[in-house]
């Protein structure tokens, strides 16, 4: 296999973890089952679900069920098309997404953009957990008789639960996500049982389904917050596929993201803006206590707050910035992950979710989100335009070699890119991944004509 003979020869010539190099066929453990249910495990939480109910302002939906469903579908379509894409490195070669990151900005260059993934999902995987943790104190003060009151014990359990979890890799992540999805669904599904009840549905059919909606500006935003949410996850695409089985084809790999970002994300969405409009509450917590008339809600809403926070930790917020740690400090991978759990605690999420925080926070999140577009344009445009899908999986890890250093012509695209994303926002996603993908494109062909990062690409020959 030549997996292997790329894990043999890299590991010779490669200062850096096992854990980094080229994964070979007989170690990838995770098939199309496990697959759909790590992204279904992934969906399934109350941002989601927040997210659904934010359509609802001032007991009117912004948008009709028509217009929801045709805004998801095509969040959904683009999220699964780029996944599909970005994914086809690490599916064919075994590399993660820091070593996929060489090829365009170069080994030091990819310590740049690989940051600018694991800072935000270290933050955001202290921020889960203590929303977590929040959840997880209620089901110990019912228990306990309200004896117990500590969040900030109950955070520290949760982390020290996540990061054994973690160290036994994406083996445990799979069975983890597994049976979140199936408890987790299994609620989501009473509950929709229960909003389509008379009472409930004449409710929520005035408020969402007969309101005239709009197919303008919010629709669109609509579609770019949907996208948001997953475009830091899409752009590490590598360090999943290189996970699954092989002999999966690529069409059959998008659909195993699209089916489950459809049953989870869909339906996570379609029941907070239920819960919204049957209510008037969008708080999905406080929509969810109103619906379910029943002495044990409160621990059966946090039960579903701590399972979902597990559930996307595992797959998007400690694998990542784990491979960056261990790229950055050549430390192994399972003291990388517990780093990366305590690092998580040294965000201080307890600040972060301190309503005095929330602009700081907003400003972080559209600090790095306007890079991710621009990044994956930059990725997306190397392998299938520059590269025609052909790559020298040994030479990306020659220390010394043609990737060694930095690209300047990808970190420049993709500060041009994030610029433009600052100018608008609401379509920050879209108009870095244009506009940072062009620039790419045009730096690569007529700048920086001596760079070694044009051989083997298209414009090898205009070399000086």
């Amino acid at each position: 296999m030549a997996n292997t003979e790329n894990h043999e020869v890299c590991e010779k010539a490669a200062n850096i973890d096992q854990s980094l190099l080229p994964k070979k066929a007989e170690e990838r453990t995770v098939g199309p089952l496990g697959y759909v249910f790590m992204w279904i495990g992934d969906g399934i939480n109350l941002g989601n679900m927040t997210l659904g109910a934010s359509l609802v302002v001032a007991g009117l939906a912004t948008m009709n069920i028509y217009q929801t469903f045709a805004a998801a579908l095509i969040a959904i379509g683009i999220i699964s098309a780029v996944f599909a894409l970005n994914d086809r490195v690490g599916y064919r070669t075994g590399i993660p997404y820091v070593v996929q990151l060489r090829m365009s900005f170069g080994a030091k260059g990819a310590i740049i953009s690989s940051l600018l993934r694991g800072i935000p999902a270290v933050v955001w995987y202290g921020f889960q957990s203590w929303i977590g943790a929040t959840a997880l104190n209620e089901i110990v003060k019912v228990f306990s008789g309200h004896t117990f009151d500590n969040i900030f014990v109950c955070f520290l359990a949760l982390q020290a639960i996540q990061i054994v979890l973690s160290l036994y890799g994406f083996h445990a992540i799979k069975w983890v996500e597994i049976l979140i999805s199936l408890v987790v669904i299994a609620a989501l599904i009473y509950v929709f049982i229960i909003l389509l009840q008379p009472h409930h549905l004449t409710k929520i059919t005035d408020t969402w389904v007969n309101t005239p909606g709009t197919w303008g500006l919010p629709f669109f935003g609509f579609i770019m917050m949907f996208l948001g949410n997953y475009a830091a996850i899409f752009l590490s695409a590598a360090d999943y596929s290189r996970e699954l089985k092989t002999g999966i084809s690529d069409g059959k790999r998008g659909f195993l993201y699209f089916l489950p970002i459809v049953i989870a994300y869909g339906f996570v969405l379609t029941i907070g803006v239920m819960l919204a409009s049957a209510t008037g509450n969008t708080n999905p917590v406080q929509a969810f206590a109103i619906i379910v008339e029943n002495d044990y809600i409160t621990v059966a809403v946090s039960a579903f707050i701590v399972l979902g926070a597990i559930a996307v930790n595992m797959v998007a917020n400690i694998v990542p910035p784990a491979y960056v740690i261990t790229l950055i400090t050549k430390m192994k991978y399972k003291p990388a992950v517990v780093l990366t759990g305590l690092l998580a605690i040294a965000a201080c999420p307890w600040v972060l979710v301190d309503e005095n925080s929330a602009k700081g926070l907003q400003i972080f999140i559209l600090t790095y989100s306007a890079f991710l577009g621009p990044i994956v344009a930059i990725l997306l445009l190397e392998y299938y335009v520059l590269r025609k899908q052909q790559v020298d999986v040994q030479e990306l890890y020659n220390t010394s070699g043609q990737f060694a250093g930095f690209n300047k012509a990808a970190i420049i695209a993709m500060l041009i890119g994030a610029g433009a994303a600052f100018i608008e926002v609401n379509l920050a996603w879209i108009v870095g991944f244009v506009v940072g993908g062009a620039a790419y494109m045009i730096l690569t062909k007529v700048a920086f004509l001596d760079s070694p990062f044009r051989k083997g690409t298209i414009f090898e020959d205009k070399q000086k």
